[in-house]
């Protein structure tokens, strides 16, 4: 299976066409957080949008957590995909359903703990996809995205596990140098990265071709392992 690339922090038209050349089948549009990198204005992130062809998917990153406030944001960015990086009354889901019906809904979870495979297992049913990253909801200066940090991936694994049948993807400290490594363990639907790709608050084209080339080495790998699993369980069977 080959792993969805997902560039976060998307600023401007240029860097959204940069991405799509270089292989993303999806961006992500920071709106306004807490903390973390990558904001920009509602409107700035419709334009955008706008300008992404399709099948590419548009992620609106939204902190707001009541239904109403959720519904009328997605409207007003115009994109296809909410991404709730905070935890949200479970009514918003329904909302979301109603009042958008073509807009997918993923849920953002923070690996802090194992605990995050109960999370994923509840809200799984719920949504069109999970994203595991690294924020510390808790903390007095709120993270919800974007800290640049490696989360504990053998739970991440285990949640794939766990919900299989929803995609899930992975964030948190990736770049050319580990995503290899994080695909062959957790082996996600797809990977969401910022600052992993980008020199200052630039999107770098050579570090995004070197990522999108050791994904593409990565999932021929696992290819590679599947083949040689089937093998051996058809040799057990003789």
């Amino acid at each position: 299976m080959r792993t969805r690339i997902k560039v976060c922090c998307i600023s401007s038209v240029e860097e959204a066409r940069m991405a799509i050349a270089a292989g993303a089948s999806a961006l992500g549009f920071v709106a306004e957080m807490p903390s973390g990198p990558g904001v920009i204005a509602d409107d700035r992130i419709a334009e955008i949008a706008g300008a992404v062809p399709p099948p590419v998917s548009r992620f609106l990153l939204t902190s707001r957590t009541a239904p109403a406030d959720v519904v009328a944001h997605v409207a007003a960015c115009r994109v296809d995909t909410v991404q709730l990086v905070d935890a949200v009354p479970v009514d918003t889901y329904a909302a979301l359903r109603r009042e958008l019906p073509h807009v997918r809904i993923v849920q953002v979870l923070h690996v802090e703990g194992s605990d995050a495979v109960a999370q994923a297992r509840a809200v799984a049913p719920l949504v069109d996809a999970i994203l595991l990253d690294s924020g510390r909801p808790w903390a007095a200066l709120r993270e919800l995205g974007g800290t640049g940090r490696v989360h504990d991936w053998a739970i991440s694994r285990d949640v794939v596990t766990a919900v299989a049948g929803t995609p899930v993807f992975l964030a948190g400290g990736l770049g050319p140098d580990n995503v290899g490594a994080a695909i062959r363990m957790v082996r996600p639907f797809g990977i969401d990265l910022c600052s992993g790709v980008r020199i200052g608050t630039r999107l770098d084209a050579a570090a995004l071709a070197r990522l999108v080339a050791r994904v593409g080495a990565a999932d021929a790998g696992l290819g590679d392992a599947a083949i040689e699993s089937c093998r051996s369980a058809l040799e057990c069977r003789r």
